[in-house]
């Protein structure tokens, strides 16, 4: 076991801290509720509203422009660190157990495909109705999903933080990134003396986890409780790419692999694109003018309510009926393109090098962790630096070189996870390279579909034809 005694008496200090993060967590929970109720009931921002003078427009940047893509960010050098001390749903489903009906977790709570179809959902719904622009779908969105927490706390689990582990709608993004993070709680080589035992067994895991065989970083929530047993567990060093490279031969889903590839590569670009999408202008004028030529107009109506499709005609931003689908439909369609890609790709790097396995597919899928989790973080990134242009009048001409490096930099982190899993399978050299070629094609799609955000799709000119697959860069601007 790789000892580090500084980081040993981080994680004990943090056990003994429990009390205080106790009044930390209720502190976020109060600026939580006042920043998510409170700007429903303030006027929408007007061209005099600034960051400092505009309580929806501070907070929409709390929420979108910090908490999300520097929460994402932050998974990788402090593991869940987040869900386990300062997250507020987690805080509340957890007070909620202590105080519920304790019921045993049923089946369908424990499936492994909720990860996937709360993200997936809550994506595609947050771009319906324009959670990242206005207070009311983020207090629909944050709110309900607190809501949900506190329920599912109460009724079911006997550990505190059932809807963390199992429900959360970014638990399965979480869990994915903490596999990179460099510290974790470590057992301690057995065998255990009596002391260790029973230090060990009187530890309540918020998530059930089984602590004396505990492998990994991905479920643990880094609340710190387990540090009390500081002769059996011990909060120490590792590789970052140990928990990918090898733990992830053995533990590894389909359902881990549908959130990478359809989830974090596909919708998730569909929904970073549709706004500035030339693609999408298209696919627009093509399904308005078959509906034209029908005489079809119902569906141009654009009577919806906010809570289904964005609805502020006070600000000249509606969507109607046919919109929304179209919106919807296209998301989903490159969601489904990319991650058909991706699946055809992966799946040739793992049938050159044998016989196909799913359990080596997805293992080989877990190298995209990197460059998947980037391709989130500079989309969420977006809202950051738009808002400080709008509401702070700062400016960013380097943001899109910042991505490039980005990108750049987790594709070749990517790139070494690739190699280093395949290596693990026997096959020839020649296999090896040709099943590593495949996986880096992949990658490459991933910032290709970058690149047409950021130096295609953002050239303002009407001489770029819809289906541009390249413009040279010297003609940016």
């Amino acid at each position: 076991m790789q000892q580090n005694p500084k980081l040993a008496r981080i994680g004990y200090w943090l056990a003994q801290q429990q009390k205080l993060i106790r009044y930390i967590q209720w502190v976020i929970i109060l600026v939580y509720a006042l920043l998510l109720v409170v700007p429903v009931f303030v006027s929408l921002p007007d061209e005099s509203a600034t960051l400092f003078n505009h309580l929806a427009v501070f907070a929409g940047f709390i929420f979108w422009g910090i908490w999300w893509p520097f929460v994402l960010l932050s998974m990788l050098f402090f593991g869940r660190l987040w869900c386990g001390v300062l997250c507020p749903e987690g805080a509340l489903s957890e007070l909620a157990n202590q105080h519920g009906f304790k019921k045993s977790i049923p089946r369908w709570i424990r499936w492994n495909g909720w990860p996937f179809v709360a993200f997936g959902l809550t994506t595609i719904y947050g771009q319906m109705i324009s959670v990242y622009q206005y207070s009311k779908p983020t207090l629909l969105i944050l709110g309900g999903s607190t809501v949900v927490a506190i329920v599912i706390g109460f009724v079911y689990g006997k550990s505190g933080r059932v809807w963390c582990k199992y429900l959360c709608p970014v638990t399965g993004v979480f869990n994915l990134l903490a596999r990179l993070a460099p510290g974790w709680y470590q057992p301690m080589q057995k065998p255990w003396g009596e002391d260790q035992i029973r230090q060990i067994n009187n530890v309540r895991c918020p998530t059930l986890l089984p602590l004396p065989k505990m492998s990994g970083a991905a479920n643990c929530l880094m609340c710190g409780k387990c540090g009390v047993a500081k002769n059996a567990i011990q909060f120490t060093s590792r590789s970052p790419n140990k928990e990918i490279i090898v733990n992830g031969s053995r533990k590894n889903n389909a359902f881990d692999s549908l959130l990478i590839i359809f989830g974090l590569c596909g919708l998730a670009l569909g929904a970073f694109q549709w706004s500035t999408s030339f693609w999408f202008m298209h696919y627009r004028d093509i399904i308005d003018s078959w509906f034209l030529v029908h005489q079809i107009t119902t569906v141009f109506k654009t009577n919806a309510p906010w809570w289904l499709l964005t609805h502020y005609p006070e600000r000249d931003d509606v969507f109607s009926w046919i919109y929304g689908m179209e919106v919807v439909s296209y998301i989903l369609l490159i969601g489904l393109f990319i991650g058909a890609i991706l699946t055809s790709l992966i799946g040739t790097a793992v049938r050159i090098t044998g016989r196909f396995s799913l359990s080596q597919f997805n293992h080989y899928t877990l190298s995209l962790v990197p460059l998947a989790g980037c391709s989130i973080f500079i989309g969420l990134l977006a809202n950051t630096t738009s808002i400080l242009q709008k509401y702070a009048n700062i400016g960013f001409i380097w943001v899109s070189e910042l991505k490039y490096i980005l990108l750049i930099g987790t594709a070749f982190w990517s790139t070494l996870l690739a190699y280093k899993i395949v290596k693990r399978y026997p096959a020839s050299h020649l296999r090896q390279a040709l099943s590593l070629s495949m996986m880096i094609v992949g990658f490459l799609v991933i910032i290709y579909f970058w690149f047409l955000i950021l130096s295609i799709w953002s050239i303002k000119s009407d001489s770029i034809p819809w289906n541009t697959l390249w413009v040279p860069l010297f003609r940016r601007g």
